[in-house]
C-alpha cells in the first residue's frame, strides 16, 4: 500500500480570552486537546464553537462546563472562568467589557435580572452573554423596523419596480433575522423545559458537592481511626459499633437532603435568568418582527387589490 498523509486536523494553537471570577482577563494560546482536558468537554462540544463550522444557537450543560454558541459569542463557562474565542467582533468585545465591569464593580453581586445577590459565577456569565445577544437582536429588529415602515408607506403611494425590489430585499432581511431570533428563543425555551439540563449547568453547586464529599470522606476516615479502626483496613459491618453506623447514616441522609435543597435553589436561580431573557426575546423582539411581517402582508394585499 502506498504511503499517504492524513489531512490537517486543526490541532494547532488558538487564541482564547480568559476571564476569571474577579474580572481579570488575558489572551492565552492553547491547543484544542488542552482545552478539552481543561474544561472536561468533548471534541463535538468544541466543534460547536468553531467559527469554521455552521451550528445553530446552542447552550449545553456538561459535567464541568457550559458550552454556549450564541451568535458571535462562542464561549466555555466553568465555575471559575470564561474561555471565549478571541475575536475583534463588536459583540465579543462588548461581552468581555460588560462581564469585567460587573465582576469588578459588584464583586460577588449577581448579574441576573431579578437582582439576586448570590448567583453563581456561571449564571452571571451566561446572563451577560444572553443580555448582549438579546440586545443585538433587538437593535437589529428596531433598525429594520425604522427602515421598513417609511418604505412600505412609499410603496402604497407609488408602486414602482424600484420600490417593489426594495420591499423584496426587506422581506429577505426580515426572514433571516426572524430565524435567528427564533433559534435563540427556542434554545432558551428548550433548556427551561429540561430540568436535568439545567441541573447539569449548576457548576458551582456540583463543585461544592464534590469538595464536601471529599472532605466528608476524609473526616470519616479520621473518625474511624479515632475509634481504634485502621483507616486503610476494610471495615466489616458486623464489627462496626452500632452507634457509629447510625451516626454515619444520619450524616449521609442529612447531607443528601441539604445538597438536594441547594440544587433546587440553584436551578430556580438559573430558571429565573433564562425566563427573564426569554421574555425579552419573545415579547419584545419577536413580537416586533411579527408585527412588521403582518404590516408587509397587509401592504402586499393592498397593492394586489390596486393592481
Amino acid at each position: 500500500m502506498d504511503d499517504f498523509e492524513l489531512p490537517e486536523t486543526g490541532q494547532g494553537l488558538q487564541s482564547w480570552i480568559q476571564i476569571d471570577s474577579s474580572g481579570n482577563s488575558q489572551v492565552i494560546e492553547i491547543d484544542k486537546l488542552s482545552i478539552i482536558a481543561r474544561c472536561g468537554i468533548s471534541t463535538r462540544d468544541l466543534r460547536i464553537l468553531d467559527p469554521l463550522f455552521v451550528y445553530p444557537t446552542t447552550i449545553l450543560g456538561r459535567e464541568n462546563a457550559i458550552v454556549a454558541n450564541l451568535e458571535k459569542i462562542r464561549c466555555i463557562i466553568t465555575a471559575d472562568e470564561v474561555l471565549l474565542l478571541s475575536s475583534l467582533d463588536e459583540k465579543v468585545v462588548q461581552f468581555v467589557v460588560e462581564l469585567q465591569r460587573r465582576l469588578v464593580v459588584n464583586g460577588a453581586a449577581a448579574l441576573d435580572p431579578r437582582g439576586s445577590s448570590r448567583s453563581p459565577f456561571e449564571f452571571r456569565a451566561l446572563a451577560v452573554a444572553l443580555e448582549v445577544v438579546s440586545g443585538l437582536l433587538n437593535f437589529e429588529a428596531t433598525e429594520l423596523e425604522s427602515q421598513a415602515y417609511p418604505l412600505l408607506d412609499e410603496l402604497t403611494s407609488k408602486i414602482s419596480t424600484l420600490n417593489l425590489e426594495r420591499v423584496r430585499r426587506l422581506k429577505s432581511r426580515l426572514v433571516a433575522l426572524t430565524r435567528r431570533v427564533q433559534k435563540v428563543r427556542d434554545e432558551i425555551e428548550h433548556l427551561m423545559d429540561d430540568y436535568e439540563g439545567m441541573a447539569e449547568m449548576c457548576l458551582t453547586e456540583k463543585k461544592k458537592r464534590m469538595e464536601s464529599s471529599s472532605y466528608s470522606d476524609q473526616s470519616l476516615l479520621g473518625f474511624r481511626s479515632n475509634d481504634g479502626l485502621s483507616a486503610s483496613a476494610p471495615v466489616s459491618p458486623v464489627s462496626s459499633p452500632p452507634e457509629s453506623r447510625r451516626r454515619e447514616k444520619s450524616l449521609s441522609i442529612a447531607r443528601s437532603r441539604h445538597e438536594s435543597m441547594r440544587s433546587s435553589e440553584s436551578i430556580k436561580k438559573l430558571e429565573m435568568v433564562l425566563e427573564a431573557y426569554f421574555v425579552v426575546i419573545d415579547h419584545r423582539t419577536l413580537n416586533k418582527l411579527t408585527t412588521l411581517k403582518e404590516y408587509i402582508d397587509d401592504t402586499e394585499d393592498f397593492i394586489n387589490i390596486q393592481l
